[in-house]
């Protein structure tokens, strides 16, 4: 069953995104590390969250390693809100790309959001290379792959546009043209993107499990069904899974989420102090049978990471 992966002192990991790291073959897991016992107004609790990172050498037993140091830009003092991070290797560093937001608000509506664009040569020192301009500034949960043109691009979730999500296309990590909406419909958030079995895949939560899309080139998508919307069995696993990335190994993959074991709901205000806000990752078996999509939740949390070759 998909027990809890890890002991977060606060006690709130969402987001994961997991990276080997390519000197020591570690598993490195970074997060939002929310606040779910914070008194304050509104929600300040899921504002002025650090970055959690834990370590891990089978992808199954994993320990909490800190917070990550140097995230906000220059010059400015004080306390902010780091979300989602995506971190990636380019055959040379890590990049990571970071929802950012000023300070810490106690509402959702009148506090521009960015993505931040970060480097790194080991995981753990961080150099601030500015916004990502993307035509707007209401625009968070940042995911990035190689799509089959042999140009990087970036998937992120755009408040100004219904929470939709949209792409951006780079030559070299840095710079984005943007393309627009990919992804309409219903409201949705934390889009994330991986190649497995021939094809391109992009998950993106609903709220109510995460909406499977499925293309042959990363930029033209259709849409399949959910996944993590089923109940596991543990316990602790029993809510949807939230907002998740995947790592591939050979023709099978992995896919690392969150729920909040206590509560189900869709609007963070909805949760009170306490354990309704807690929450905890977990892992999940991806494979395609048929050109679908499928996924079983109730995998041992002791078993380790399937051997084979996917994202670093």
């Amino acid at each position: 069953m998909s027990a809890p992966l890890l002991a977060d002192p606060l006690g709130g990991p969402t987001d994961p995104t997991v990276i080997q790291h390519q000197r020591t073959g570690q598993w490195w897991m970074f997060y939002t590390q929310r606040r779910p016992h914070a008194r304050g107004l509104g929600v300040e609790w899921v504002h002025g969250s650090r970055i959690g990172t834990a370590v891990s050498d089978d992808g199954a037993a994993w320990r909490y390693r800190g917070v990550v140091e140097g995230l906000d830009p220059a010059n400015t003092p004080g306390r902010h809100t780091h979300w989602a991070p995506e971190v990636a290797w380019d055959g040379n560093r890590y990049h990571m790309y970071l929802s950012w937001i000023h300070g810490v608000p106690s509402a959702w509506a009148g506090h521009e959001r960015h993505i931040a664009h970060l480097t790194s040569p080991d995981l753990v020192c961080w150099e601030h290379h500015g916004f990502l301009a993307l035509g707007f500034r209401y625009v968070i949960d940042a995911a990035v792959a190689t799509t089959a043109d042999g140009r990087v691009r970036l998937w992120y979730k755009d408040e100004a546009d219904g929470s939709t999500t949209h792409a951006a296309v780079s030559q070299d990590w840095h710079t984005f043209a943007v393309e627009g909406q990919v992804i309409g419909g219903v409201p949705h958030e934390g889009p994330n993107v991986f190649a497995l079995d021939g094809w391109q895949w992009l998950i993106a939560d609903e709220w109510c499990g995460q909406r499977v899309y499925r293309s042959d080139d990363g930029v033209t998508w259709s849409a399949q069904g959910r996944i993590l919307d089923i109940p596991g069995f543990h316990a602790g696993d029993r809510q949807v899974g939230r907002h998740a990335d995947v790592v591939v190994r050979g023709k099978e993959a992995v896919v690392f989420y969150f729920t909040h074991p206590h509560w189900g709901g869709s609007n963070a205000v909805e949760a009170q102090v306490g354990a309704l806000r807690e929450s905890t990752v977990h892992r999940a078996r991806l494979w395609v049978s048929e050109g679908v999509l499928r996924c079983d939740r109730d995998v041992p949390a002791a078993s380790p990471l399937p051997p084979g070759r996917g994202r670093p």
